[in-house]
């Protein structure tokens, strides 16, 4: 698999190809994604609830979106890796988004960053852009602002909402973003500003119309059984596997079953009988 660049991601939206992401925070899920050859990456924010057990997105730092990110770097080679700027990272002003973008960027080493929203934060995008650092848009359900929505929901819903939508989405193109997330949009709408945009649409909840599809791994994995989002489709029930293993691991200790010879180091350069006095002596 060649390296994915922004230039080569743009020219396969440009033939009609289809681009896949996956959302993931560790170096070793990284290499795992990569000898897959996912073309994309993100290291999404939502590692608070993922990595870290929060409730939402929220309390997630830029010292801790760097910690996860450059060890997804780490792990790739030829995948184009983004992260997330987190909640107050971008949203007081143009100047202090392009101060963390570049900051993200400098000390990971990814690609390209991502920030939510449309016309409102369309200024940062135009600055961090200019600096010369690639952005992702993410317009629809922007999980940051959840608590203003009232909740995850559907977004795009109705006349008013689909224009505020779309408009937010050609605001992000016009700003200097080469790709733009459309999370829990109905997939007519979506299916609409795909064709609109010039730029890589990437979907999530929001139909098959997208450039391009992301999921958290974690989710596509089957990691967690408790809440499956409608949006997901579990590739795999990694979860059950892994919980089936711990509880071997653990009977086997108990057991005393675990380890045996084949897992020990049985060479020696003590004798039996130096063994024997070493015994005696202590």
């Amino acid at each position: 698999m060649g390296k994915n660049t922004v230039i080569t991601l743009k020219a396969m939206k440009e033939r009609g190809e289809k681009i896949s992401q996956v959302t993931c925070y560790d170096y070793s899920m990284a290499r795992l994604v990569e000898a897959a050859g996912i073309n994309m990456i993100l290291v999404g924010d939502s590692l608070g609830m993922t990595m870290q057990g929060y409730k939402d997105t929220l309390p997630v730092t830029v010292d801790e979106m760097i910690i996860y990110g450059r060890s997804v770097v780490r792990g790739c080679e030829n995948t184009l890796v983004v992260v997330d700027m987190p909640f107050m990272s971008y949203q007081i002003s143009p100047a202090q988004a392009l101060e963390n973008a570049g900051r993200i960027m400098k000390e990971t080493g990814c690609a390209a960053i991502k920030l939510e929203g449309g016309k409102t934060v369309a200024p940062a995008i135009k600055a961090i852009t200019e600096a010369g650092i690639p952005v992702v848009g993410h317009v629809g359900m922007t999980p940051q602002s959840a608590n203003a929505f009232g909740g995850f929901k559907v977004q795009g819903k109705g006349e008013e909402n689909a224009r505020r939508v779309l408009e937010d989405a050609l605001a992000v193109q016009e700003a200097g973003a080469f790709a733009v997330t459309l999370e829990c949009v109905p997939p007519r709408l979506a299916a609409l500003i795909t064709k609109k945009l010039d730029i890589i649409t990437i979907g999530i909840g929001a139909g098959s119309c997208c450039d391009a599809q992301v999921l958290v791994c974690q989710d596509l994995l089957g990691m967690f059984g408790s809440f499956v989002p409608k949006f997901v489709k579990q590739y795999a029930k990694i979860g059950d596997q892994i919980i089936d293993a711990f509880k071997s691991y653990d009977k086997e200790v108990k057991e005393g079953v675990f380890p045996t010879e084949a897992q020990s180091f049985v060479k020696s350069d003590s004798s039996e009988e130096f063994l024997a006095q070493l015994g005696r002596a202590y």
